[in-house]
Formats: C-alpha cells, structure tokens, sequence
C-alpha cells in the first residue's frame, strides 16, 4: 500500500466493477489520506494488503482516522435499460470485519456531485464479519470513503494498535438487462444473469416495463367462499404523510419523525424524503422531485424534523433521511408475508378485512443486519375521509419497537371494497291510489366505497298486487268447490251403500215367515167368530230388522205378530 503522501494531487481514486484484495492492490485503485476535524493524516502505513483483505494500518496514534477513499464517476446502465428512471442506478456492496478492545468507529460516508459528504451508516466496536449494500437511487459521481479510529481520546500512549478493521471486498453493480424477463417478474440487481436474476413479484403486485420493481397499481381483489371484494386504494392519494411525536433530546431539543408513504404506482410516484440541514439552497420544487444532494426516493422514507420555532432557524430542519422501503413484497389479507408479520393492529371487522402492505429495505444497518421490514395496514372505515388518517402502534409511538420493523395503519373510507348489489337492499312501499314505491338503500353500517351507485327510487302500479289477491281467491274458491264436490260424492255413495244394506236386510227376513197351523180343530172355548179375527202384520223398520238380525246372532229365534181382532182381543205367539 502506497503512503498517502505519494497520492499524485489532483488525481481521482477509481474503482472498476469488482475488486479483491489478495496479495497485491489492482493498479488501477488508489487511496488517499486527508485530514478530518482535528486529527491528523497518517502518512505512514495507512492501509496494508494482507492476504485476502484490506486493513488498516497502525497509523500514527490511536485516535487517527485512518481513510479509503472511492470515487465512482456514474453508473453505466446496459443499453435496454437506457431510458430507466427507477429507484436503484446501481449499489456498491462490502464486506468486513472489526476487532477492538477500545471504543473504536468505522464510518461509511457518500459524497454526491463534490457537494457535501454525509454519514451514510457507523459501527462501533467489535464486529463479526457483515456485508453491507448501499443502493444508488440517482446516476450521479460520487465517492465512497471509509474511516477508522480506533478511539476518539487524545493519547501520547499507544494502547490499541491491534484494534483493526478488515475490508474483504467491495463491488459495485448495474441492474440487469430485463430483455427476456417473464411477466410480472423483477431483475434483481445484483445477481449474475441467469434463470435466478429473475424473481416472481409477490401478491397483488406487477411489475414495471423494465422490470426493475414491483409494485402495487392500486387495485386488489379479495376472494372468500362465494363473496367477492374488489378494492381501489387511488382514492387514498399518490402519497400519504404522518409526523408523529414530539420527542426530545438529552438537551430539550424538540423534534419530529416524518414518514411519506407511497402505496401505488411505480417509479413516478415513489416517495421522498429531502435532508436540507448541509443544503438550504434546494427549493422546493427540486425537493418534491427529489434533486436534492441527500434525497430519499423510494417506496417509503423517514425524516427528523426540527421545527423552526425555539431554535432561531427561519424554516424546519429536516435531516437523516433513510429508506424504509425500497421493495414491494406485495398486498395481502394474510397476517404473514415472507417471514415478516403483521399483528400490532387486532382485526376489527370480519365483513370486511383488513388488506396489508409488506415492503423490505435491502439496506443492511448495524442493528439490521437483515434490512429494515414495513408493513401498512389499510382499514375501512366509513367515519374517515378518503384521505384516511395515518398512525402508529401506541406502544411504539416512533413507528418501531426494535428500529428494524416498522408498522403504520392507515384508516380510511377509501380503503373500503367498491360497492356491488350485495350492499342495498329494496324496501317496498305501501299501495296508495294503485300505485306503489320501492326504495333502495344501503345496507347499514355501509362498507363500501365507489363501485356500484345506489339505484333511483321507482313508482309502480299495484296491478301486480292485485294480482296475487286475485289469484289467493282463484284458489280459495276451487278449493271450496272441491270440498263441496268431496262432500256429495261421499255422501251419495254411502246412501248407495245403505240401500245395499236394506235389500240385504230385507231378503234375509223372507226366511223367517210364520209356521203353518198343526191342526185345524178349534180348541175347547173357542167361537167361530174368533176365527173371523183379521191378522195384521206390522212392517218393521230398520231398526228393528237390525234387532231381529242381531237377536239371531244370538241364538234367540223368535217374533212378535200382533194380532187385531173384533173384539179387541190380541194373541201373541213367540
């Protein structure tokens, strides 16, 4: 490693696509050693080669800032890729380590278009071996510097010349060509081409034409059983704010965090978050376009804000802006997506569930090894506007509990389902004059929004009822006929039967007429005239040839004959 002394002046560091430090430097990198605040340049063995890394060197005394510096004029996009104004140009990626028994700090630092360098990310103490990726959300010059100090005590001792940190690799990357991608389908970045460059977006996401990103057109269908439900979240707005707080520093210093949300559309509708802290010369307009040195632009991105009042400043600082969210893993009613969860906000209505937004920073921090993780949860209801209302957990009033996941809910009437038939229903009003109304309202509470409108009221004669009424006593009326009908028919026939019966009644009795006489000698005491007697046979009715019949049934043979004489006299045989 040559001495920062022999950096020829005014020369540039460079840095082609890839680079591993093995036992000797490419000759086409360099570095070089400045002055930072009050320490001074090492200008003996700043940075060493040492096998398969990089590290840093011992440096003058302990708390030296020991610096490497890259400088990157722009980044190249492949020629199908030529009119691409997504959110990532290119990113550079390292790999590295620390070993300190004292206090020491690695810094990482950009600076954009020679204008102002900024911290981008810091780790203290003792590491073990991390990658780290930053992304480049413009095609601008810049250049990377690292700087080490292994304590930040002045010292005449040197007690921690071993602390060190080793820098394994750095590469930078272009996206992709996206020429043969499928469908709905996104390049990473950084990976080799190849059936693996491509990966599927997730649910309820599409991707951009030159499928750099996924991202969520604002629409989202909800199928469960035979129910259906279709949502339009473009009512919410383009982009939605919350400034939440206020907290304060150990010095009573008040200040906010602000977050920006973009729910839909692609690269033209991202989110930005501007540092105007190092550059108060940006307008506004250059703010909203995200021009500034220290723009954020991206799905989602946060922002301390020190508002103007109590401090003297004639406007509101804004700074340390980072990216939340620059991947749309997708929208779902599912509580879990890709091992993030969704579960600060309990389920509230089970006719209409909530729909959640899961995104991911690729972003490595200290504290995040794995990125940062956001979930926004959109919620109908009917009481808000369709702007809605952005908040965050109560119990993590800054939008996170561990600084690596972050939850919003965004309650609103426009992220309601748009309305169908299912959400009205008729009422029919009473026949006056042989008319009759029929009203159509909606169903309450109303869980809809948009969609179908709700039908005009209409005016109908009452023939319809009439018709009913006449046909109730349609029926009525052949009902009685036929039971009228019944009636007859059953009662001629058991007439019919009762004749049968009589006959048969009757020609049973024609076996029992009387004996003759056994002799005609009149007996002693007897006239003639008594002979002259009339003998009268009385018909009998039906109850009686009913007795008589059951009479025989019982073994008892006998009859009665009245007999009318002249003198009044009657005899009876039995």
């Amino acid at each position: 490693m040559k001495p920062c002394t022999l950096c020829p002046a005014g020369t540039e560091p460079t840095l082609g696509y890839e680079y591993k430090w093995w036992n000797v430097l490419p000759p086409n990198m360099k570095t070089s050693c400045f002055n930072v605040g009050n320490s001074k340049c090492d200008n003996m063995n700043g940075w060493e080669v040492a096998g398969d890394h990089i590290q840093s060197g011992a440096g003058s005394s302990d708390n030296d800032y020991l610096i490497l510096n890259i400088h990157i004029p722009g980044f190249k996009l492949p020629t199908s890729m030529s009119s691409h104004a997504g959110t990532e140009f290119g990113r550079i990626t390292f790999e590295f380590e620390t070993v300190c028994v004292a206090d020491c700090e690695l810094y990482f630092m950009m600076d954009v278009n020679r204008k102002s360098t900024t911290v981008v990310e810091s780790w203290e103490r003792t590491k073990t071996r991390i990658t780290y990726t930053h992304v480049m959300t413009k095609n601008a010059s810049v250049s990377y510097t690292w700087a080490f100090q292994r304590t930040n005590q002045p010292s005449d001792v040197r007690r921690f010349v071993n602390d060190v940190v080793r820098i394994y690799s750095i590469s930078t990357h272009t996206p992709a060509s996206a020429q043969s991608a499928p469908q709905n389908t996104y390049l990473v970045p950084h990976a080799t081409p190849g059936p693996d460059a491509c990966k599927p977006c997730g649910p309820g996401s599409k991707s951009d034409k030159d499928h750099s990103l996924c991202y969520s057109d604002c629409h989202f269908t909800h199928a469960e059983g035979n129910v259906t439900l279709t949502y339009d979240f473009s009512l919410l707005g383009s982009v939605g704010s919350l400034l939440n707080g206020p907290s304060f520093t150990s010095k009573g210093t008040k200040y906010f965090h602000h977050f920006n949300i973009s729910l839909c559309g692609g690269k033209d509708q991202l989110a930005v978050c501007t540092d105007n802290v190092t550059d108060l010369s940006i307008n506004d307009a250059q703010r909203e376009k995200g021009e500034g040195a220290n723009a954020v632009k991206t799905f989602i991105c946060q922002s301390t804000v020190i508002p103007a009042t109590g401090r003297g400043f004639h406007t509101a600082l804004a700074s340390q802006s980072i990216n939340l969210a620059d991947t749309f893993l997708g929208a779902t009613v599912d509580s879990t997506l890709d091992g993030i969860m969704a579960e600060l906000y309990p389920q509230t209505s089970k006719k209409v569930p909530d729909v959640n937004f899961y995104y991911r920073s690729l972003e490595a921090t200290s504290s995040c090894e794995l990125g940062r993780s956001t979930v926004v949860t959109l919620r109908c209801n009917p009481e808000k506007s369709t702007k809605g209302e952005l908040s965050v957990p109560s119990r993590c009033p800054a939008g996170t509990c561990d600084g690596c996941t972050f939850d919003f809910l965004w309650e609103s009437s426009g992220a309601c389902p748009t309305c169908t038939e299912r959400d009205y229903h008729q009422i029919e009003g009473a026949c006056k004059r042989g008319k009759q109304d029929l009203l159509y309202v909606w169903t309450e509470p109303k869980l809809c929004m948009g969609g179908m409108a709700l039908p005009e009221k209409k005016t109908l004669p009452c023939a319809g009822m009439e018709f009913w009424v006449r046909l109730g006593g349609a029926i009525g009326a052949f009902t009685a006929v036929l039971l009228v009908s019944l009636t007859c028919y059953f009662w001629k026939k058991n007439k019919r039967l009762a004749y049968k019966y009589s006959r048969l009644v009757m020609s049973a009795n024609k076996e029992c007429e009387m004996p003759g006489a056994d002799s005609c000698a009149m007996m002693e005491g007897e006239n003639e005239g008594d002979m002259e007697d009339e003998v009268v046979y009385t018909k009998p009715s039906l109850l009686g040839k009913l007795k008589a019949i059951a009479s025989k049934g019982n073994g008892e043979k006998y009859e009665h004959v009245q007999l009318n004489s002249s003198q009044s006299k009657a005899l009876v045989w039995s």
